[in-house]
């Protein structure tokens, strides 16, 4: 689908502020800037009204061309996005790091300005002098749900140049990508630290994921049978400015693929090792059906970027990688009024399972 373009004339669609009633002075809330959003997208969309999809941190409104992004104002530490500057910052830090995989899908950044008890939305190269600026969306151009990675997976129509097109764009991306300052010792150290993460709210599961203790506790012995080979990871200068949250359902199978939702919110866990991000891309597509594509991938990308690590250190990656969606997974279950919290704990033990399998061959 071609993007719609940002014009002045289809900008402004002013709604009113709900925390505003009785009360002027007072800024409009989340709540009325969604709202606001909805309504950009209703009047210069073709006019299909957006369908609103909740996160932990944003709301994400998706038209039928376009999707906008709202950070909501919350605090998860190290995030803190209680304030304009942080959400306009990190709007622009998604931007940026978008663009490097996926620059025609970021088309731009909307201003949502308060002015004259009116909220208005307005692209940030028509803005008018004079007016607060509230807020920042993300503005990006509505992909192909039937060409998401994932969803080919399931269909089982993942075909040979569908992969050769992936590869030969994660290969330029690398081979290009901003070499990550990380030393070894501060690289197995973070590793560490992910891990330790995993164990502490897997095991808050208990006998309800009874295999955790013992991925955990594989996991921590495989880590230090290995360290030499993460260690040198880091000396010879492989880590890079990577993707950081590279999953099956952020490729979109388009002509180049489209690879989108870079992690944007913390620069340490976007730095990376090339091979850690396609274990973990090979790890999702494994979930979604298909356990070849990561294997391939790997294959692929040895001489694209000279480098061969050995079978042991994928291994180690993917159940590093597995371990820590299970403890994602089991997350959701300690948030106040979960969604889907029937989903959580099998989609945490087939994690699990699979990281299990890794470490059994290392």
């Amino acid at each position: 689908m071609s993007p719609l373009p940002m014009q002045a004339g289809a900008a402004l669609a002013p709604s009113p502020a709900a925390a505003t009633e009785g009360a002027a002075e007072r800024l409009p809330d989340t709540e009325a800037k969604v709202r606001c959003l909805e309504s950009f997208l209703a009047a210069s969309d073709a006019g299909a009204f957006p369908q609103r999809i909740e996160t932990h941190m944003s709301w994400v409104l998706v038209g039928r061309t376009q999707v906008l992004k709202l950070k909501k104002p919350v605090v998860y530490p190290p995030v803190d996005y209680s304030s304009v500057e942080a959400r306009e910052c990190n709007a622009r830090r998604e931007l940026r790091l978008n663009r490097r995989l996926a620059p025609d899908v970021y088309l731009g950044l909307l201003a949502l300005q308060w002015h004259g008890g009116m909220l208005g939305a307005v692209p940030e190269a028509y803005l008018p002098p004079g007016r607060q600026t509230v807020d920042w969306a993300v503005v990006m151009r509505r992909l192909p749900q039937a060409r998401m990675l994932d969803e080919v997976i399931r269909r089982n129509g993942l075909g040979p140049a569908d992969l050769e097109a992936l590869a030969a764009t994660l290969a330029a991306f690398y081979q290009g990508a901003v070499r990550a300052a990380v030393d070894e010792g501060e690289y197995v150290a973070r590793l560490r630290h992910g891990i330790a993460l995993s164990t502490r709210m897997l095991e808050r599961a208990g006998s309800a994921l009874p295999r955790a203790h013992e991925a955990c506790q594989a996991m921590n012995e495989a880590l230090s049978l290995h360290e030499g080979l993460l260690r040198a990871r880091a000396a010879a200068g492989r880590l890079v400015e990577g993707h950081g949250d590279l999953r099956a359902e952020h490729v979109c199978l388009v002509d180049p693929p489209a690879v989108f939702d870079a992690l944007e919110f913390d620069a340490r866990l976007g730095e990376v090792d090339p091979f850690d991000e396609l274990c973990f891309l090979g790890l999702e597509c494994d979930m979604a059906g298909n356990p070849s594509v990561g294997p391939l991938l790997c294959a692929r990308m040895a001489p694209a970027l000279d480098d061969a690590p050995p079978p042991a250190l994928l291994r180690l990656y993917t159940a590093k990688n597995a371990l820590m969606r299970a403890r994602l997974s089991v997350a959701h279950l300690m948030e106040p009024d979960p969604r889907h919290p029937e989903k959580w704990l099998p989609q945490a033990s087939r994690y699990l399972k699979r990281a299990l399998v890794a470490l059994s061959g290392i």
